[in-house]
This record gives structure tokens, sequence and C-alpha cells, in this order.
């Protein structure tokens, strides 16, 4: 690996970790330091815009990501990647095993998420996407009538 490859890889790393303290602290006002203006996040089988990242977030349960670095191949200016990670809730401690996909851009502000996909590792042995609902229905994991 050149020395350009290891900065990537460790810029592509920060990115990801980023992306996770951002999801675990509810932090809506910095998403655009992680995605591309045009970035999508794919979960429970529904593309979502950065538009729609305060009611994700909103309707997601309080907890934390722990992630491994992720898995980078790069062709040029784009890169994909694989992240496997544990999700721990808050109250409850029960855990979700998922791994992320990625499409990473590099922009004139550095590396950025072009795509993120989420996929469960279920209990069962089988992976999925999800669940498909619509989370604006959901407030810290509550359904809302």
């Amino acid at each position: 690996m050149d020395h350009q490859q290891l900065s990537d890889q460790i810029e592509i790393q920060q990115l990801c970790a980023r992306y996770m303290m951002l999801s675990a602290r509810k932090d809506n006002d910095h998403w655009r330091e992680v995605f591309t203006e045009d970035g999508v996040y794919n979960a429970f089988g529904t593309p979502y815009g950065l538009e729609h990242f305060p009611m994700l977030l909103k309707s997601a349960p309080n907890g934390q990501y722990i992630g491994n670095p992720p898995v980078v191949d790069f062709d040029g200016d784009r890169a994909t990647g694989v992240q496997h990670y544990v999700f721990i809730d808050q109250t409850s401690h029960e855990m979700r095993l998922a791994w992320y996909e990625d499409q990473y851009v590099r922009t004139d502000d550095g590396w950025r998420i072009r795509v993120r996909s989420t996929t469960f590792m279920r209990r069962s042995g089988g992976f999925d996407h999800g669940n498909a609902h619509d989370p604006a229905r959901f407030v810290a994991g509550q359904e809302i009538q």
C-alpha cells in the first residue's frame, strides 16, 4: 500500500467512525461532513436522502454503535467498502448485528459516503435489510398511532 492509499484508507475509516458517532449522538447538524449532497442511506428496503435523516434518527432507539474498520476497495476517486458493526440499545442492552455496504466518492472536501446500505444478521441465520415500514410512525422505538 503506497502513502496515498494508506492516507485514503485512514480517511475512510474516520469517515465511517464519524457516521457511527453522529448516529449514536443523534446529531443532525453534520451529515454533510459524512455524505455527498446526493447521498442515500438504504434501510428497511427504502432509500432515504439527507432530508430524511432527522426523522430517521428521531425514530431510532438510543444506543451505541461499535464497528470494525471498513474493508475498502479503491478505484481511483471511487471506492466500495463493507463495515460490520454491533448496535447496543441503551435501555435494554439488546444487540443488533449488521453490516454496511458503502460506496464512497472523493470530493473537494475529502472522501464522503455516496450510498450506505444496512444488512442485518438474524438469529435464524438469515440476512435481510429490515422490515419495510415508515420510520416517521416511530419515535424512540415506539409506534405512534
